[in-house]
């Protein structure tokens, strides 16, 4: 499997196992940064996450609802329109990772 991609441009971040490992990891401590109501995956909300993201490179994001698959769904979804690498979902949290385009702060292992 291929490496992180440093282009933000070359579409959505690849991660090997090892580095969902770290990245799992790295993740651990963090707190929620946003959360996700009742109306969804909005485009503000992407636009939220694509900043956090930019700041941050790995999020924790909250999602509300009972149902497991609609909340499958709405990580899915926000993970694939904000360009993000689904690292982690525990429950209602999902741990999504985006290197940064200005400064990257995360140095991925190889492989």
């Amino acid at each position: 499997m291929p490496a992180a991609s440093a282009s933000p441009s070359s579409g959505p971040v690849v991660l090997t196992s090892a580095q969902v490992r770290f990245l799992r990891g790295q993740a651990h401590d963090l707190k929620a940064l946003l959360q996700v109501g009742g109306k969804g995956i909005t485009d503000a909300l992407v636009s939220e996450v694509g900043n956090a993201l930019e700041q941050h490179e790995l999020i924790k994001v909250k999602i509300a609802g009972e149902d497991r698959e609609v909340r499958d769904a709405m990580i899915a979804d926000l993970a694939q329109r904000s360009g993000a690498a689904l690292v982690q979902r525990i429950g209602h949290t999902a741990v999504l990772y985006k290197p940064s385009r200005e400064k990257r702060h995360i140095v991925l292992p190889r492989g």
